[in-house]
């Protein structure tokens, strides 16, 4: 059903006959017989009815003819992007090292007539067997003791030097190659020394060298208690692993480092210690996208006139990688590349430029454009005649289908040599639609009166938007003084219905979405203005609440609703009054909270609310007393940690 269109005239039969009687006195006064049966007032009728009749068929203009207006206003629809997820490669029983290729498609399993949802991993994976040769133990990076020959040979070796234990002390294992996207199993015998502390919650941390710094590794599994007992830890590793020196060693290194100190909750009181480690990898973690690649497609063959324009097989195109773009092959069998432009406004006639539209695939070539003076003017070169016009890879797919949950994408479209199966340990995400033709109609105005600049915080926001359809909320501050950067906060968009899981980076900007922002902005800002890039800053906030059931509601459910209403009240995303994110800078009360509970299915009545605030950066801890009222500055949004209903 096509969308609904704005009335572009509103006048009814009626009203034009009276607006064409009330101007005969201006322009004919000498007609005075404005009776029905004057053949003057039956030719105004006649006309006012053929204009109704071309004012109804202008009201039926098409979704399509309303975009080509908007492009002639430099107004185009958003194209599709892909989600992206990490896939886990699993390798077989006694299989040490293995290798998958990028383009490697792994699609979800699907029944019946369903189309599967094909994902395609965009880099190689080497899954390589390690060699564990150096192992360390130092406080603060500071003096690096060296273990190796202790661990190896089964002494009862502390995995930690200093007394009292402090944050950040580590233990360092130095490998000889690097382990980029591998899953490394280390085998650990330990002794229950380690006392202290909660084995389920051990408060360590692993990470690796990434060449920039310290990057936190995820723990698939850890069965040794926190080094209390003998197990297995299962690390995945992420793809950047460069090389140290650490203490005149050389290597790849992993370390394990203590995130409290003697003395806090939930510490170590004397160093755990163990007496023997050894490392192999059972698998490896690749990125992949929801889209297929296709290498080299012909077009079609030049006619040599200007403004051509060539289509591809499959659609909607996603944004090129290095390599992807149109080439043209003379009749002499010379490949020439072309470079792809936004449009042809500065281009020379001897310029090898195309404009290749995502959503449709068109691939334009240079248009010969008459000007007021009865001159001609090729924007862009045309290719010759008789010349092949290909594309040498691009790739397509993408939108919303593609945010699909954890361990869907399970089946690989060949036969994988050394692996024993493939599976998406976390949801993916990033997929959005196409912008639709009515989300055009009410941007369009906008970007018509900004004229595509960054002058307003409105208009940083807005192209923010504009430059990544990933960008689910953003916040523009003035600079806090004079001559200082516009201040931009980003709010990623995060998928999954449980609310109560979302944790605090999941909300980290990536890199290349950053990028992404920051060079569409650094093209439509002010000259001689600065922005500055971020996030928001997350405050914690965790609800107690004590209520009262209905008679006959079963406790639990009506506890289990209203802890998933305060995890959707309290969301930067879907939280608020409105539902559309928790606003910026707005206070969080109990009395709010509250009537809230008090809406819920099932609840009597509500007894007692206290709000803390929390540390989503160190555990999600609470810290201070209770409050009636949580503070948010302008640029800070609430998450929701941990919400606590009890049932009277």
């Amino acid at each position: 059903m096509s969308l609904p269109v704005p009335n572009l005239d509103d006048r009814s039969f009626q009203q034009l006959v009276d607006e064409a009687k009330r101007l005969i006195p201006t322009y004919c006064p000498e007609w005075t017989n404005h009776n029905l049966s004057d053949p003057g007032v039956a030719l105004i009728e006649l006309f006012a009815w053929m204009s109704e009749m071309m004012l109804f068929r202008l009201n039926q203009v098409p979704d399509s003819f309303y975009l080509r207006m908007l492009n002639l206003l430099g107004v185009e629809t958003f194209p599709a992007s892909a989600a992206s997820a990490d896939l886990t490669f699993w390798a077989a029983s006694g299989q040490d090292t293995a290798r998958i290729a990028a383009g490697t498609e792994i699609a979800t399993s699907v029944s019946g007539t369903e189309e599967p949802i094909v994902f395609t991993t965009v880099g190689d994976l080497e899954i390589v067997d390690p060699v564990l040769d150096c192992l360390l133990t130092s406080a603060h990076d500071e003096v690096f003791v060296d273990l190796t020959t202790s661990v190896l040979s089964g002494q009862m070796t502390p995995l930690f030097s200093t007394n009292p234990l402090r944050i950040s002390d580590g233990f360092y294992l130095g490998f000889d190659r690097s382990l980029a996207g591998n899953v490394l199993e280390l085998q650990i015998r330990a002794t229950v020394q380690g006392i202290g502390i909660d084995p389920t919650d051990p408060p360590i941390a692993w990470e690796v060298w990434t060449g920039e710094g310290w990057a936190r590794v995820t723990v698939h599994e850890d069965t040794t208690g926190g080094f209390n007992r003998d197990g297995l830890v299962k690390l995945l590793i992420p793809m950047a692993h460069e090389p140290l020196t650490l203490g005149q060693h050389a290597g790849f290194w992993v370390r394990v480092v203590l995130t409290r100190g003697l003395g806090d909750d939930n510490s170590y009181r004397v160093s755990p210690v163990v007496t023997a480690i050894t490392a192999r990898t059972i698998g490896g973690t690749v990125r992949a996208e929801h889209a297929l690649s296709i290498g080299e497609e012909f077009l079609g063959i030049s006619s040599g006139e200007p403004d051509q324009k060539f289509q591809t097989t499959n659609r909607p195109v996603l944004e090129r990688r290095e390599g992807d773009t149109i080439e043209v092959v003379d009749e002499h069998g010379v490949a020439l590349t072309w470079l792809e432009g936004a449009d042809f406004q500065h281009s020379a006639p001897d310029d090898m430029h195309f404009v290749w539209d995502d959503a449709t695939g068109d691939v334009h070539f240079g248009p010969r454009i008459r000007y007021p003076d009865g001159s001609y003017r090729q924007h862009g070169a045309a290719p010759s005649k008789s010349a092949v016009v290909r594309a040498t890879g691009y790739r397509y797919g993408g939108g919303s289908g593609g945010n699909v949950g954890a361990r869907t994408l399970v089946a690989p479209h060949v036969s994988l040599i050394g692996i024993a199966g493939v599976e998406n340990l976390k949801p993916a995400s990033g997929g959005v639609d196409a912008e639709t033709v009515e989300n055009a109609k009410h941007r369009g105005p906008m970007t018509v009166r900004a004229g595509g600049r960054a002058v307003t915080t409105e208009d940083y926001e807005r192209l923010a938007h504009q430059a990544d359809p990933s960008i689910a909320r953003v916040r523009c501050l003035p600079p806090l003084e004079t001559g200082g950067p516009t201040r931009l906060l980003l709010v990623p968009n995060v998928e999954g219905d449980d609310l109560g899981v979302r944790k605090l980076d999941d909300f980290a900007i990536t890199t290349d979405v950053a990028q992404r922002v920051q060079g569409y902005l650094d093209q439509r800002r002010i000259l001689g203005t600065s922005v500055a890039y971020g996030t928001p800053y997350f405050q914690g906030a965790s609800v107690a609440a004590l209520i009262a059931v209905l008679p006959g509601r079963p406790p639990e459910a009506v506890s289990a609703r209203a802890r998933e209403a305060l995890y959707r009240f309290i969301d930067p995303l879907v939280g608020g009054p409105d539902g559309t994110g928790w606003p910026f800078g707005m206070d969080l009360n109990a009395a709010a909270v509250t009537q809230l509970l008090a809406d819920v299915d099932g609840v009597e009545r509500v007894d007692d609310v206290v709000l803390f605030q929390v540390d989503v950066r160190n555990e999600n801890r609470r810290y201070g007393d209770a409050h009636e009222v949580l503070r948010l500055t302008d640029r800070a949004l609430f998450l929701s940690a941990r919400h606590q209903v009890v049932v009277r």
